[in-house]
């Protein structure tokens, strides 16, 4: 489940500083997130499928790991039942967890909790949890988590996740994390490094106007997410609309500047 993770925070650190006096940090507004898409999966018959991750799970919920491509976070997932309401599903990297999603259904099967750690490269881990609405049936006498569901906002997380920093450059910005994310870039188009994860080799930056820039991530020159940053009258507050080309949803929120 690294990409679900990766759709509410992986994405997070693209807040604008268009000015000089706009450098500093800025600290996202989790009631204000939004996610404009679906999670659809299902375990049936002891196999766990999801057609909304990335790349797309279909592997045995036995306990045991098994391999996976396609991702460059994991090359292994560990599905475990925990009970009839609560399924685990651990990704690795050479034996090592990279991330864990404990997914619950409500006794009544109508919404669904997930709870998530994420390991970043530099060994930090980012927690928190969403709720989910039911938005489609579940298959006949699958898993209580099985179905189609609506994400809502994100709750308790972790404090690293929760801040960014930029610094303006004349004819760009440089942007860093407290979880160890980095680049510095121009707005002239042109790809750029992105450090610290894996994921992302390149960032593209362009202004739209005096209080809007788009931000391109690419994964080895392929775009994967698109992100547009607005800044609001006042200068303290930013809307971020930022969209993953890979799984076709879009993550919204806002952030003020401390």
């Amino acid at each position: 489940m690294k990409k679900l993770v990766l759709g509410f925070l992986f994405l997070a650190p693209t807040l604008l500083l268009a000015q000089s006096e706009f450098d500093g940090a800025w600290r996202i507004n989790l009631q204000n997130t939004q996610y404009v898409g679906k999670e659809t999966h299902s375990l049936k018959d002891g196999v766990f499928q999801c057609s909304s991750c990335d790349p797309k799970l279909d592997a045995k919920a036995d306990g045991q790991d098994h391999p996976l491509t396609g991702s460059p976070y994991s090359d292994a997932v560990n599905i475990r039942v925990v009970d009839d309401r609560t399924v685990e599903v651990v990704s690795k990297k050479n034996g090592m967890m990279v991330s864990s999603s404990k997914i619950s259904a409500s006794p009544d099967g109508k919404m669904l909790t997930t709870e998530f750690i994420t390991v970043t490269q530099g060994g930090q881990n980012i927690t928190g949890k969403y709720t989910s609405s039911r938005v489609g049936a579940a298959p006949a006498a699958a898993h209580r988590i099985s179905g189609t569901w609506q994400p809502g906002k994100l709750d308790n997380v972790s404090e690293n996740a929760m801040e960014v920093t930029y610094k303006s450059n004349g004819d760009g910005l440089s942007m860093s994390d407290k979880s160890g994310n980095s680049y510095t870039a121009k707005f002239d188009g042109k790809d750029y490094p992105y450090k610290g994860d894996p994921g992302v080799t390149s960032v593209v930056l362009r202004k739209i106007d005096g209080r809007t820039v788009e931000e391109t991530y690419k994964r080895d020159g392929k775009i994967i997410a698109v992100n547009r940053m607005t800044i609001a009258p006042g200068e303290k507050t930013m809307t971020v609309s930022a969209q993953d080309k890979v799984r076709d949803v879009t993550i919204k929120w806002t952030a003020s500047k401390r």
